[in-house]
């Protein structure tokens, strides 16, 4: 008989009921890759060719080969748990509170920190067009995304969704364009490596390339209000990821292509740069306009995505219980759709984002490693909760890949300052979950 566990600890009178599943496979994709097509692309060409020089797109194929495996074991862990949550619901539900907690902490820090980091960028870029914009109308701009995103999610998934959908089609039309206008400018000999750089070089660019990949994460969050989850998560991290690393190559040989080494020159803007060289200053304008729709589109799927994170939690009783609270019209997490918007507002207007963009990143490493555990344990359980789960070919051999290309990441890009703050924040979330379970024993 199989194992009838449906969801984390604690769901009895399950406010995941109430809401909407309106998610099928194209929304749920466009979300991903939303999450994952943010505003990394316009940028990280310029770091890869500075470190790797005409072989930066290995970079992207190391990448893409860890973030396979990755989504591999996500594709199988949200194929077996339907709950809203994603990566905290799968970790729970494997592993135990206390590192469903964990989890659920670093999906929160992941989340909120990014969310605020893209939409101070967003903002600035936004007045670029402007000149002499005073830094109140820069916060003003902050806070009018934050609202409007809220606002639109509030209103549910369904409408959220549509909006991502439009992003992703509208973010895609310039890079679109880059690539099947930038291929005739190529210039054979830019293309032609000059060194092979060892294992070691191509692992410490794909440790910083790999966040223009990373998304995953905030983007499953939702699990709760996806169609036939057992199907459609699988289908959409595949359709996701293979777009994703697909449009990425194509963007990074026409980039290197056109500018050669050169585009290591311009790390603020190196595709707007090359765009110049093709098309004069209109296509430079076009990149940048592109920039800031990408970056609307990341906004608007963690908008989307992360709320659900504290809606889970809450439902869980990690956090106050009216988090949990579900819209009667609108069947969205509505008040944790605030809260989420308040806090980031605060984090991008405080300014302190960048050192929390910094941690965040190793917050999703360490993320990716407990959701590979967990996809193994929820396997050798045989959890399945909404259908046939997706099983993913080799046995425990995908997820022990997974963990050990993360360990060798971890290896070659976080310095010791770095791993000693993580096993600090670490340390301090495993003493609030014990703090919290000694109340709950009085």
């Amino acid at each position: 008989m199989h194992d009838t566990h449906s969801a984390p600890a604690g769901v009895a009178g399950n406010p995941d009921a109430l809401l909407s599943r309106e998610l099928g496979t194209r929304q749920l994709a466009a979300t991903i890759f939303n999450y994952v097509v943010g505003s990394g692309i316009f940028v990280l060409p310029a770091f890869a060719v500075l470190q790797l020089g005409s072989a930066a797109p290995l970079a992207y194929l190391a990448c893409a080969i860890i973030m396979g495996l990755v989504v591999i074991c996500f594709a199988e862990a949200g194929s077996r748990v339907s709950s809203t949550g994603g990566p905290y619901a799968y970790v729970e539900t494997a592993l135990g509170p206390m590192f469903g907690f964990v989890a659920g902490c670093l999906v929160v820090v992941t989340g909120t920190s990014a969310a605020a980091a893209v939409s101070s960028v967003l903002a600035r870029s936004m007045l670029s067009l402007v000149p002499d914009a005073s830094i109140w109308v820069n916060r003003a701009v902050i806070l009018v995304l934050v609202s409007l995103l809220v606002g639109i999610n509030y209103r549910g998934v369904k409408t959220g969704a549509r909006v991502i959908e439009f992003a992703t089609v509208a973010k895609l039309l310039p890079l679109l364009a880059f690539v099947f206008i930038g291929v005739f400018f190529i210039e054979p000999s830019n293309l032609v490596w000059t060194h092979v750089p060892d294992a070691s070089t191509v692992l410490g660019t794909a440790g910083i390339v790999i966040f223009a990949f990373s998304g995953i994460e905030g983007s499953l969050m939702p699990s709760g209000e996806v169609k036939n989850p057992a199907k459609t998560v699988p289908r959409a991290a595949f359709i996701a990821l293979g777009a994703a690393t697909v449009l990425y190559l194509a963007i990074q040989f026409v980039a290197l292509g056109i500018m050669g080494t050169a585009l290591a020159d311009d790390r603020t803007t190196p595709l707007a740069s090359a765009a110049n060289a093709v098309l004069g200053p209109t296509g430079r304008t076009v990149l940048v306009v592109g920039a800031v729709i990408s970056m609307f589109g990341y906004l608007s799927a963690n908008v989307l995505s992360e709320p659900r994170g504290l809606f889970a939690m809450s439902r869980d009783k990690f956090l106050p219980s009216m988090l949990a609270s579900v819209h009667p019209t609108f069947h969205s997490p509505h008040k944790a759709i605030v809260i989420y918007g308040l806090v980031v507002a605060a984090i991008a207007l405080s300014g302190t984002y960048e050192t929390l963009t910094i941690f965040a990143n190793l917050s999703a490493l360490m993320l990716y490693f407990l959701c590979a555990i967990a996809a193994y344990v929820l396997r050798k359980k045989d959890i399945r909760t909404d259908g046939e789960p997706f099983v993913a070919p080799g046995g425990p051999l995908i997820p022990f890949a997974a963990c050990a290309s993360l360990a060798w990441l971890f290896y070659e890009t976080v310095t010791y300052k770095q791993f000693m703050a993580l096993v600090i924040v670490l340390a301090v979330t495993f003493a609030l979950y014990l703090v919290r379970w000694a109340r709950l024993r009085l």
